[in-house]
């Protein structure tokens, strides 16, 4: 590693000790070591001196000093080193954002680009990025959930250590409600109705893929309505996930013997339209969360289509109640 790092803190590692953090992002560097820069101060969370068993809340950022000729993070979850600060990332990320206050920052996330690193991603992802973020005294915006990084849409960031608290205790209370637009291959039979199904992270030829398991996974849960269909070629759905498992949308589509269009990981060869004219690209819209604001009230923010599902909407002809349809509504299943 070249330099100092700031890494926030993903939901999914919330109320993990920071020991055990530094073994999954950084399998190399040794306890004994680890404590070393602890003494010393070199490892910090929000800027304090902490302890090997502190447990970190998500949005917290974590200083990761140089850690000299150590091994690079092994392949997983874990980010990578962040790139060099420049313009072009300044100015790309500027663009994105969707809603702006002194607590909040909310961010229309593009297809393709990663929120956080891993080993196959190189040093370009959201997370390296969020510096041309900084509020009028420096403090890091904090990430205080994750999109795949196929996967367009809302974004949420606590500008404070304090609204990045709120609004992670907001998703693990079930406060938060999150719409998605998805396309299908297929027809969902019933049209309306709820997934329940466990998945579990499992190991194989294609790396760590998330995978239906009745006995050993966490249950996993998602209401699904279908808006529009193109006979039971492809269909329009609104999804909304009760609980928020890795791939979970993913994988409970292609459970339900209809993929989402261009996702082969989950879906192989059937998750494509043969010969039609669209992009084979993940077509997984994150479209609109409602929560309770940090500062009271709601947060309700919405975005709009990603240009390659908006492409597929055309070409599909689903025009008949638009792609600024609003379905957030109180009971699909």
């Amino acid at each position: 590693m070249a330099g100092v790092e700031h890494r926030s803190v993903a939901a999914e590692d919330s109320d993990s000790r920071l020991d055990r953090w530094f073994k999954r992002h950084f399998p190399s560097l040794s306890h004994g070591r680890l404590e070393k820069l602890l003494r010393t101060g070199q490892v910090r969370v929000d800027g304090k001196r902490v302890k090997a068993s502190q447990r970190l809340t998500a949005g917290q950022t974590i200083r990761v000093p140089p850690l000299g000729d150590a091994p690079a993070p092994s392949a997983g979850p874990g980010p990578v080193p962040a790139r060099p600060r420049n313009d072009r990332d300044a100015a790309e990320i500027r663009k994105l954002v969707l809603h702006e206050d002194p607590s909040v920052l909310v961010l229309d996330k593009p297809a393709g680009l990663a929120v956080q690193g891993g080993s196959k991603l190189g040093g370009r992802h959201l997370d390296a990025m969020l510096h041309a973020l900084a509020g009028p005294g420096g403090e890091r915006p904090r990430l205080v959930h994750r999109l795949d990084r196929d996967t367009s849409g809302v974004l949420l960031l606590g500008r404070t250590a304090a609204a990045a608290r709120a609004l992670t205790a907001a998703f693990r209370g079930k406060s938060a409600r999150k719409l998605y637009w998805a396309v299908v291959v297929g027809q969902p039979n019933p049209p309306i109705g709820r997934i329940d199904l466990p998945l579990a992270k499992v190991s194989g030829g294609r790396g760590q893929v998330v995978a239906p398991d009745d006995e050993d996974g966490k249950r996993a849960v998602t209401d699904y309505r279908v808006i529009e269909d193109v006979g039971k070629r492809a269909a329009w759905l609104a999804l909304s996930p009760v609980t928020g498992r890795t791939h979970q949308l993913r994988v409970h589509m292609a459970g339900l013997g209809t993929p989402i269009l261009g996702d082969g990981k989950y879906g192989g060869a059937q998750a494509f339209l043969t010969g039609a004219e669209i992009a084979r690209q993940v077509h997984l819209h994150a479209r609109r969360i409602c929560l309770p604001h940090p500062d009271g009230g709601m947060l309700d923010v919405t975005a709009p289509l990603s240009a390659h599902m908006a492409g597929t909407w055309r070409y599909l002809g689903f025009s008949a109640r638009g792609p600024e349809t609003d379905l957030l509504t109180e009971d699909w299943a």
